[in-house]
């Protein structure tokens, strides 16, 4: 196949480390949308690492070089799992194609390090073949898989099924040699039943700013009010609540707009929901964009959304695009879910009710009325953003890598 290159911007000078490793990182996912995985694979690469990344393929090459990392896209995803078995379907097959690529490149020249990213957990098998001749894994849970399954699928916590993945969970962390996890909140739930503690570490999905850094001259914005919601289409992300709260104010509000980006599966009933409510061209649903278009069409909104449910999943699934909005300098309206409690308070985040289209529609209106209240949170959490972004964090990665690649 032929390859293309994506040549790099000027970035922060990082020092090489000691020795340039080969590291294989596996993520069923898009790259060029996903933050996290993006962010682990460039600072690797800037560190003078050789690093190729196995992903899902949209529009993009087969194979290029993006920003120094080799990426490879397996397959074709659409985001439109209606049932259990297409999901796990087309997992089966990425992990058979991830599991070949692995393998024929460990017999080719070894591996220092695999990083495989979770959902679904058992996707950290396909380094068996490296695992098997010593290379250290990590296995990096996005989103803890038997809450995530029970979230999508609608199972029970006392269903055989939900019992399957916690012990699915259970043996892809003893196959590990290291675990990942992205909430303090799931680092316990997870030590509780499936990972010891000295193998398992928080790393949270801080903003890298080398992506998400405000303009320093940003052009004026659109005469119209922009709330913005970037991100997958599930029903626990309560885009459904969302748009029924801004229906609410839209006859008070007629210079506002609600600007979603994101596919998945409640994406239809999302659009028949908008016709029902007859929001057209207020409320508008755009393909998902690569990750450095988000960041500027983030500067252009006037206030975030973020209006997870509160059922088992959402309410412990932390929204990287919190983080995303404070570092673009906008401010953000979150439902008062567990996790975002436990990180956030009013004076960085506006809360509502998770759940109450009329708390959310209160919330939307009072920002858009009060430009001081939406000035004060975006000061405040300027502070905060600072301590907890990604420049000052990935030394913590740094550091798992380094013991990983060369135990004493």
């Amino acid at each position: 196949m032929t390859a293309t290159t994506v040549e790099p911007a000027a970035t922060e000078h990082v020092k090489p480390s000691k020795r340039p490793l080969r590291i294989g990182m596996v993520a069923y996912t898009f790259y060029d949308s996903d933050n996290r995985v993006m962010r682990y694979a460039e600072l690797l690469a800037q560190e003078g690492h050789d690093v190729e990344v196995f992903a899902l393929r949209g529009d993009n090459p087969k194979a290029e070089t993006v920003y120094g990392v080799k990426v490879f896209r397996l397959q074709q995803r659409l985001k439109n799992e209606k049932t259990q078995f297409d999901y796990a379907w087309r997992v089966l097959g990425f992990l058979l194609r991830s599991f070949w690529q692995l393998s024929k490149r460990q017999l080719k020249r070894r591996y220092d390090l695999i990083h495989v990213h979770s959902v679904p957990d058992f996707l950290v098998f396909c380094a068996l073949i490296p695992r098997l001749s010593g290379t250290p894994v990590i296995l990096d849970i996005h989103d803890i898989l038997p809450e995530f399954y029970a979230g999508k699928f609608g199972a029970s916590k006392k269903s055989l099924v939900f019992r399957l993945m916690c012990f699915v969970e259970w043996l892809s962390g003893k196959f590990s040699s290291h675990v990942i996890i992205a909430n303090h909140i799931w680092k316990e739930r997870l030590e509780s039943r499936s990972v010891t503690p000295n193998k398992c570490s928080v790393v949270m999905n801080y903003p890298d700013r080398a992506i998400f850094q405000p303009s320093p001259e940003p052009g004026p914005k659109k005469g119209r009010f922009l709330f913005l919601y970037p991100g997958t289409l599930y029903w626990h992300q309560g885009l459904d609540i969302g748009i029924r709260a801004f229906a609410k104010i839209s006859d008070r509000a007629p210079h506002a707009d609600f600007h979603i980006y994101g596919g998945g599966p409640v994406q239809d009933s999302l659009l028949a929901l908008i016709k029902e409510l007859r929001l057209e061209g207020r409320v508008c649903i755009y393909d998902s964009k690569p990750i450095r278009e988000i960041a500027h069409l983030m500067e252009l909104a006037d206030v975030g959304v973020v209006p997870k449910r509160k059922d088992n999943f959402g309410n412990e699934a932390f929204s990287t695009k919190i983080f995303e909005f404070m570092a673009m300098n906008v401010p953000v309206i979150v439902s008062d879910t567990s996790v975002d409690k436990y990180y956030f308070n009013d004076s960085l985040v506006r809360f509502f009710r998770a759940g109450d289209e009329d708390d959310l529609a209160h919330a939307m209106l009072d920002l858009i009325q009060h430009p001081e209240k939406r000035r004060a949170l975006v000061e405040n959490s300027r502070e905060f953003i600072r301590k907890n972004d990604w420049t000052v964090k990935k030394c913590e990665y740094l550091d798992l890598v380094e013991d990983l690649t060369n135990p004493s």
